[in-house]
């Protein structure tokens, strides 16, 4: 009976709902927990034990698990602890009144150092209070009752390595000069040229060694930025490795809040990307970041200064490289682009990819700036092609910014400029015939224009177009043009027919001596 009623409880359940509460939330009472026990034995008891019930008690509604991120992870941070010596440390000790024996030393690097009397001693790893004591030991077998008084004089260069989704990941070596602090997390990455785009510094990874085991610690830098706890901007020791994780998927908000961070993502360098499909020149790119000056007043102290008159000091602003800038740089997108799905693929430090799906019509739509995306070295731009598109969206988008800044027509026939022509983007039939000129006064038919379209898909689309220049932007009569749209302005009727005379007689005429006499002649 007794096994039967263990087995109906199953316990498991009962452990695991238990040591989550141990984990996140150590401050919890005891008597709150044994409650929490009670609670579960005697849902048990009831016939709820099963584990699907027993997994549902203290379970958040499901509108609350919407409200948890993956940024809410929770930090287990390294406890604040002594400096402990290591090779390179230089330490002065004082023996009272046995100066013979005080001096300055230097710890080998097998992590001992020679004292006078005692011979070679292991420090490393130990504190100055416990190197007081462990001296104290030694020197009480010749001394009576020593007073050892040991003190760090010149710390050792701190060996610090960073690796994941830092711009320069590596080993660095950090000089501690007098009187000057440890070095941060956060001034260490900065040291690393700053994050990537798609860093996830909420679960800093650090790893650091104690003896002969290594502790391992989860840092969240989110806290740090968003809620101000400078507890996450731990202070590092010798040897900690600090391992900064790739995301799953990058979200251009934080991007965009991390570029404002001392410490976040960096743009000094230029970065090669590759950019694709519906643009006039695909190929590799270098782009460098952007550098805007701004000018500041500098105020002095002194009642000297009055109002108005403080220097001016030039600041440079380091602006990150976007997906506009690049598809700008390669010529623009063409008419048939399909913005709403531009792919940006990328690889992360782990060597996974990303794939971004970018839709810049909201950009050009609602102004969302985060839909124009920070790119980082690598990056592969693809847009592909529209299935359709109406005018109105053909309209807004050959004014946007990453569209080719200007087009070419080719106007053709009855005008008195003809040929190809430069023209702003999202130009009329009209601005085109008035570009090459306008209408040829006495050849051309001014109620008759022929638009020639090549298509993507390879064919020819021919419209017969009556203009009217006293409209503006119309799909009849003045339609807005594309790149390499040909405008052929057809010959009059009266002008066909004189053409044709000329023709038919100037065999004849040439016999006769020419002009409209030879005409004349013939006629007689």
């Amino acid at each position: 009976m007794k096994n039967l009623l263990l087995t109906a409880l199953d316990f498991s359940p009962l452990v695991n709902a238990m040591l989550p509460l141990n984990l996140l939330n150590p401050s919890q009472s005891l008597p709150s927990k044994l409650g929490g026990a009670a609670l579960l034995i005697a849902a048990a008891w009831a016939g709820l034990g099963t584990p699907e019930a027993l997994a549902q008690i203290g379970s958040p509604a499901p509108g609350q698990l919407q409200q948890f991120t993956f940024q809410n992870t929770p930090s287990v941070l390294p406890p604040e602890s002594e400096y402990t010596l290591g090779p390179g440390d230089r330490l002065r000790v004082d023996i009272l009144q046995v100066e013979g024996l005080s001096g300055e030393y230097q710890v080998l690097v097998d992590g001992t150092v020679g004292f006078p009397l005692i011979g070679t001693v292991r420090v490393a790893d130990l504190t100055i209070p416990e190197l007081n004591q462990l001296l104290a030991s030694q020197y009480a077998k010749y001394i009576r009752r020593p007073l050892v008084t040991a003190i760090l004089t010149s710390p050792r260069p701190l060996n610090i390595t960073l690796s994941g989704e830092v711009n320069s990941p590596g080993a660095y070596a950090l000089a501690i000069e007098g009187g000057q602090k440890f070095p941060t997390l956060t001034q260490v990455i900065q040291q690393a040229g700053g994050l990537t785009p798609v860093s996830d510094i909420s679960r800093v990874q650090l790893r650091r060694q104690k003896g002969n085991y290594q502790e391992n610690y989860s840092i969240n830098l989110w806290e740090l930025l968003r809620e101000g706890n400078s507890r996450q901007n731990v202070t590092l020791r010798d040897g900690d490795v600090v391992v900064i994780p790739s995301k799953t998927a990058t979200d251009p908000r934080e991007v965009r809040q991390l570029a404002d961070a001392n410490f976040g993502i960096r743009f000094e360098q230029e970065i090669n990307v590759a950019v694709i499909g519906e643009i006039f020149r695909p190929g590799s790119y270098k782009l460098s970041p952007a550098i805007r000056a701004s000018s500041i007043t500098e105020v002095s102290g002194d009642n000297s200064n009055r109002a108005g008159t403080g220097s001016r000091a030039n600041v440079e602003n380091t602006q990150p490289v976007r997906l506009t800038q690049a598809i700008q740089e390669a010529g623009g997108i063409k008419s048939q682009a399909d913005i709403r799905n531009v792919e940006v693929r990328r690889e992360n430090r782990d060597g996974n990819f990303e794939l971004i799906v970018v839709n810049l019509w909201e950009l050009l739509d609602e102004g969302n700036l985060d839909k124009d995306v920070i790119l980082q070295n690598g990056d592969v731009i693809t847009v592909p092609q529209a299935k359709e598109l109406s005018p109105n969206e053909f309209e807004a988008i050959a004014t946007a910014n990453f569209s080719p800044r200007s087009i070419t027509v080719n106007v053709v026939g009855e005008v008195r400029r003809g040929g190809a022509i430069q023209l702003q983007p999202n130009s009329t039939l009209n601005q085109a015939i008035l570009a090459a000129g306008s209408f040829d006064p006495v050849r051309a038919d001014k109620a008759s224009v022929d638009l020639i379209r090549l298509n993507p898909d390879g064919t020819v689309t021919k419209l017969n177009i009556a203009p009217d220049f006293s409209l503006n932007i119309s799909s009849d009569k003045n339609p807005t043009l594309r790149n390499n749209d040909v405008v052929l302005v057809n010959t009059s009727g009266l002008t066909q027919a004189t053409d044709t005379l000329r023709e038919l007689f100037s065999p004849v005429g040439a016999l006769l001596g020419g002009g409209v006499l030879s005409l004349i002649n013939i006629l007689n």
